[in-house]
């Protein structure tokens, strides 16, 4: 069960692996790879693309996301607010939340002049170089975010583009910029092209509990219009955090 689920896990990280490649990163041999992603897609549970022979997350995985995010308080009460926003945008809006060292898309709502129509629900990115791994991060304590950013960059995560920034001490400069602001900000740094504007949403204690996000293409979203979006974005952000119980003191 334990390596059926780290299959998963990999496709997730990955978005399609061979037989091969999954074997290497389970570090079984081929014919036991072979079983597990059999297993699963007699389930449904992955897909195997014909031309390539490669594998990915199949459609069997959408009622089982769609049972927890419908008990995600965050993604029922946070509905309507990226529902304005996709409209008032015309971008794609996305709530996340964490989970171990990746940011998790559990909603998404998107813009109608939206070019894409990638579907990120489901899909686990980085913390250290996406908007919403940041306004996810920015606000733990000091020793778990040491300890966090040790992980996810001395050990895991290469640069993804030539702006990501892959030194600790950079990291935790751009993370405070981010408390100071209130929202952070990310030009090109996880995918080429792709800009976006994240705020933290707060639960009934005034912790993080997940980030409200609007991104698209960069020729769209240049840096002047993610700052004149930010207030917009904090507000819907703050507003969901009323509605799940946070009063500001």
């Amino acid at each position: 069960m334990d390596r059926a689920i780290s299959v998963l896990e990999i496709l997730a990280r990955h978005g399609e692996a061979g037989v091969s490649e999954v074997a290497l990163e389970l570090d079984v041999h081929k014919s036991t790879a072979f079983r597990l992603l059999g297993a699963l897609e007699s389930r449904g549970l992955v897909e195997q693309t014909v031309d390539r022979g490669k594998y990915t997350l199949g459609f069997g995985l959408i009622p089982l996301a769609g049972a927890v995010s419908g008990r995600l308080d965050v993604t029922r009460l946070g509905r309507e607010m990226c529902e304005r926003l996709a409209v008032e945008f015309a971008e794609t809006v996305n709530i996340a939340v964490l989970q171990d060292q990746y940011a998790v898309n559990v909603h998404q709502a998107r813009g109608p002049s939206t070019v894409l129509t990638y579907n990120w629900i489901g899909r686990i990115t980085p913390l250290h170089c996406t908007s919403s791994g940041k306004a996810l991060i920015a606000w733990l304590e000091p020793a778990e975010l040491g300890r966090l950013l040790k992980d996810v960059i001395a050990a895991k995560e290469p640069a993804f583009t030539d702006r990501t920034l892959t030194r600790i001490e950079d990291v935790e400069a751009d993370l405070a910029r981010v408390r100071e602001l209130g929202y952070a900000l990310v030009e090109e740094e996880y995918e080429i092209g792709l800009n976006a504007v994240a705020a933290p949403v707060l639960d009934q204690t005034g912790a993080v509990t997940a980030a409200l996000s609007v991104s698209g293409p960069a020729y769209r979203l240049p840096p002047g219009r993610l700052v004149d979006m930010a207030p917009a974005v904090v507000g819907a952000a703050e507003e969901i955090s009323r509605r799940l119980g946070w009063f500001p003191g």
